[in-house]
């Protein structure tokens, strides 16, 4: 496993829980980009969607650290420590 710079990283990095935004999905919305909360698994839509419900997820979890699940994308980011993770 590798070790990352930020405390807010997790031990054990939880799959997506859904193909899409769950919000987005559930609204019948669309969105940009896709970000993994690593905490917890939730899907949501980056900060250049007009739904920000990965940015939304974390003020209402605490949940700090994203993932994008974009294809060919190999990054997190802290949103405590508003930086890149790895």
């Amino acid at each position: 496993m590798p070790v990352y710079p930020c405390s807010h990283v997790p031990n054990v990095i939880v799959p997506p829980s859904s193909a899409g935004c769950e919000e987005c999905l559930a609204l019948g919305d669309s969105w940009v980009h896709l970000r993994l909360c690593v905490h917890c698994g939730h899907v949501g839509c980056c900060d250049s969607s007009k739904n920000r419900h990965a940015t939304r997820h974390f003020h209402a979890t605490g949940h700090a650290v994203v993932a994008s699940l974009e294809p060919d994308e190999d990054w997190m980011w802290c949103y405590a420590h508003g930086s890149q993770v790895g």
